[in-house]
């Protein structure tokens, strides 16, 4: 069985790093905990696991700090997370199954990163992560922000996923890391340029991260997955900015590139619903439930909108089209997914009473 030390950078983490630790204690054999500057508790939950802890002056590089933090592993394999992230039971089990049978020669094990959940806990926005790596062959981090771990050799995709629960978050702090790279004369990449965009969006900085998307869109090398992501943000800038026309024909780009998506079928429903003409509205939901969802992709994918959603919407669009058997068919298949959900149980307790009344006349 091979060993594995967990790598962690922190900042005032006391709401989430319990929670992390805990989850996580019985399937590695140390802990190494980097602190950049806490001044609340952090230290003293991260004293309750481990003695390994060590300190990082923050120096706007978040690569650094985790480079740091490998460099204090012992153990043949490192798991890198945030203190905000953590491993459900199930996964938990599926990990420790892993480590008992991990075969040495693997590079690295590839797990989910779910990204967000919807109301009854169910992931609806996940990505692929390399997420646990060989120690010996010294995988390094790079980009100062929204930082990357290059990985190369023999890679294995797993259905182990880490949860992701964002309880605090710094934008602006972000944006600042990138205007001082500007000011230094640092030429971004094309990655890191998409990432910056989305921190300007995130700061409402909308025609300007216009401006970087249509670059990254119009490059001929770029890759195919990012300039989707920049035709669906920048539809994003656009609806912020009330341009609807332009919103429209960005998620219409994305057709260039790609075979139709969920996702941004799903987007482009909405934009019509969102102008009350629900039979086009309709046309795009149903077009996306008859989509073949891509296997194995490394970039982020929202399960929503290839599971629940479209039927939750065309519920909400077949009752406003006065299709009261269509809207409870769809809203069936919707609580398929949700049995709980409280919304979906009131769509199907009020259109059994429509139903049963018009069926009485």
């Amino acid at each position: 069985m091979v060993t594995i030390s967990l790598c962690l950078i922190v900042k005032n983490e006391e709401q989430v790093l319990e929670r992390c630790l805990h989850s996580v204690k019985e399937v590695v054999d140390e802990i190494i905990i980097v602190d950049t500057g806490s001044t609340d508790h952090t230290l003293e939950i991260a004293a309750r696991y481990t003695d390994r802890i060590y300190h990082f002056d923050w120096i706007d590089d978040f690569s650094a700090a985790r480079n740091y933090s490998f460099s204090h592993a012992t153990k043949e394999y490192i798991l890198w997370l945030d203190a905000d992230d953590w491993l459900q039971p199930a996964d938990l089990e599926k990990f420790k199954a892993l480590k008992q049978n991990l075969d040495p020669t693997v590079d690295s094990i590839c797990m989910d990163y779910y990204i967000s959940f919807d109301p009854l806990g169910k992931p609806t926005t996940v990505v692929k992560r390399n997420r646990l790596v060989k120690r010996s062959k010294h995988f390094q981090w790079r980009d100062p922000v929204h930082e990357v771990l290059e990985v190369t050799g023999n890679i294995v995709l797993s259905d182990i996923a880490v949860s992701h629960d964002r309880v605090h978050a710094d934008s602006g702090r972000n944006l600042r890391i990138y205007e001082n790279l500007f000011a230094k004369g640092v030429t971004l990449s094309r990655r890191q340029l998409l990432h910056y965009a989305m921190e300007l969006s995130a700061n409402g900085y909308y025609k300007k991260a216009i401006e970087i998307y249509e670059t990254i869109i119009c490059d001929p090398t770029g890759y195919y997955e990012e300039k989707l992501d920049a035709c669906d943000r920048m539809a994003h800038c656009y609806h912020e900015l009330g341009q609807k026309e332009q919103e429209l024909q960005s998620l219409l780009r994305t057709f260039h590139f790609d075979v139709p998506r969920a996702e941004y079928v799903c987007r482009i429903a909405y934009y019509f619903q969102e102008l009350n003409d629900f039979e086009k509205a309709v046309h795009w939901y149903e077009l996306a439930l008859k989509l073949d969802k891509p296997g194995n992709r490394l970039y982020s994918v929202n399960q929503a909108a290839w599971t629940w959603f479209p039927h939750l919407q065309l519920t909400f669009c077949y009752g406003k089209l006065g299709q009261l058997e269509k809207a409870y068919e769809h809203n069936e298949r919707a609580l398929a997914y949700a049995p709980d959900d409280p919304d979906i149980l009131y769509n199907k307790q009020l259109l059994e009473e429509k139903l049963g009344r018009k069926k009485q006349r």
